[in-house]
């Protein structure tokens, strides 16, 4: 396992930056292929592409943190971070009655299970800060 949660991930780190690339070069492509994303308010390409760029942040961080074990437990901390703030916030929205519970399960492959991925990959990191 020691050698196979930072390959895992590498490509967790990947797929977030491909996420934020993908939001960077087509924001309007992205916006209507994500699942859920047009009941949130119109389209803004500004706003999707400063998303955009914070995925391509965390998603560096996370692949950077897998290759080089002495950063690690920062970066992986502070994605988890960004992405349980993003998460919570979902569940907040819920929980003001800005939307119905239905979005949850909805949303949840692609913001609570991201958060609980970086969290889990901090939490192992913390355990094997000798990498």
């Amino acid at each position: 396992m020691t050698k196979t949660i930072p390959v895992l991930a590498g490509l967790f780190g990947a797929g977030l930056a491909a996420n934020g690339v993908v939001m960077l070069a087509a924001p309007e492509a992205w916006y209507f292929a994500v699942p859920g994303v047009t009941a949130t308010g119109p389209f803004n390409q500004h706003f999707l592409r400063d998303i955009g760029l914070i995925f391509v942040l965390l998603g560096s961080a996370v692949a950077f943190g897998a290759a080089r074990p002495e950063t690690r437990t920062l970066l992986w901390g502070m994605a988890a971070l960004w992405l349980s703030g993003h998460a919570l916030f979902h569940v907040w929205e819920v929980a003001a009655g800005l939307c119905g519970p239905e979005v949850l399960p909805r949303d949840f492959p692609a913001v609570t299970l991201p958060a609980l991925i970086a969290i889990a990959l901090s939490l192992w990191s913390v355990r094997h800060v000798d990498g």
